[in-house]
């Protein structure tokens, strides 16, 4: 703009001067070897002034022209941004909708126009594997993580949720294992291992996972619990596979106060020495769990031990009722088949008939039928027989 104004200046001098010094306007020769060009100094100044003029108006047409350019590429790119965030709208709701197909075609679309590319990406591989379109499913998550660069995170994590939800448990544990190095404390990345570890079989990986996973707040307590005990339930039902009773019990001793005093484990582990025939082992868990505490999971196997001698569990059974304050009906029908186990018939008569006062249960009713058979009390082990049936079809209806 500066050379044009000067171009201006330049020429309404010469427009000024240039009368006044036409009388004295001199001669100017260039001489080539085939030509002779003859001018005045006046003329010579005019055709540089031109040609400066001409420069500059090349010069200016050029920017303009480039200016249009860099503009048109603009819009034309902004254009694709727009499209691009309108699609990914688009696809959001069509997720809503659960059509899969629309959701993969609208995110893909102009994904590298989006404001994180890496989202429709990832939000693409879910969908074509929600379509069963494993190719592509791998392809948008290769995609995925070139756009991410040292954001991995959100791709692994996409990664894992896909192969647990296709089966691939082995892979997904893999991927869990690393991404627990990564991101040890994340919420989802807690929430898969959870999945892959209960789903692959490593309870004891679970376990362990457990006090991070109520630090996080992942869960209620009642979670977390109902999580510990499945997952020593595995555990216990696995060391019994591999090993039997011997390998069960080996681990069980091997386990701290707090694990060996735990009922609901006690309980377990005593219900699976019973299925290997191993009673002796399961009345010692037995009793010592009873000896802490009444619990009810922990009564319920006493009938189906092999007891030789029932003094010793009947001392405890009797504790139990002083401890609390009376008998519950589960300890008067416990102490009622341990004497009908044994040949009391007598006493569980008695035990029975206490039971079925404090409330009716149709086991309950039979056993004390067969004490009053036993004692030849066959009117009555009619009545009580007829008693249990019509409370059995009345719960029944």
């Amino acid at each position: 703009m500066i050379k044009v104004l000067i171009l201006f200046i330049v020429l309404i001098a010469g427009i000024i001067i240039g009368p006044i010094v036409a009388g004295h306007q001199g001669y100017v020769l260039i001489q080539t070897n085939n030509y002779d060009i003859e001018t005045s100094v006046t003329g010579l100044v005019t055709c540089f002034i031109i040609l400066q003029f001409i420069f500059c108006l090349l010069g200016w047409c050029y920017r303009r022209i480039r200016g249009t350019s860099s503009f048109t590429h603009n819009w034309l790119k902004g254009r694709k941004y727009h499209k691009a965030h309108s699609q990914t709208q688009k696809a959001l709701l069509k997720l809503a909708e659960g059509d899969f197909s629309q959701v993969e075609k609208l995110l893909i679309g102009h994904a590298d126009y989006a404001e994180q590319p890496v989202v429709n990406y990832l939000l693409a591989a879910e969908a074509a594997q929600q379509r069963g379109d494993e190719y592509r499913t791998n392809q948008y998550l290769e995609r995925a993580a070139e756009v991410a660069g040292n954001h991995q995170l959100p791709v692994d994590i996409t990664r894992v949720r896909i192969q647990l939800a296709e089966g691939k448990i082995h892979a997904a544990r893999h991927g869990v294992d690393k991404l627990l190095d990564q991101a040890p404390r994340h919420p989802e990345v807690l929430r898969m291992a959870e999945q892959a570890y209960q789903r692959s079989g490593a309870y004891q990986a679970l376990i362990e996972l457990l006090p991070i996973m109520q630090k996080e707040k992942l869960y209620s307590a009642e979670e977390i619990d109902k999580l510990r005990k499945d997952a020593y339930k595995g555990l216990i039902n696995q060391y019994m596979a591999e090993g039997g009773s011997e390998n069960l019990k080996d681990w069980w001793q091997s386990q701290g106060r707090k694990i060996r005093h735990d009922p609901v484990l006690q309980s377990i582990v005593a219900a699976r020495l019973i299925e290997c025939d191993d009673s002796e082992a399961a009345e010692k868990i037995i009793i010592t769990g009873l000896k802490q505490q009444y619990d009810e999971h922990l009564l319920l196997l006493v009938p189906r031990l092999q007891i030789s001698d029932s003094k010793a569990m009947n001392k405890i059974l009797t504790n139990l009722i002083k401890q609390s304050g009376g008998a519950t009906p589960l300890l008067n029908s416990t102490l009622g088949q341990l004497a009908l186990q044994h040949g009391e018939w007598q006493e569980a008569e008695k035990y029975f008939k206490s039971a079925l006062a404090q409330r009716p249960d149709a086991h309950d009713f039979a056993w004390l039928a067969d004490a009053l058979d036993k004692q030849h009390k066959v009117e009555e082990a009619a009545q009580i027989r007829q008693h249990g049936l019509l409370f059995s079809l009345k719960h029944e209806n």
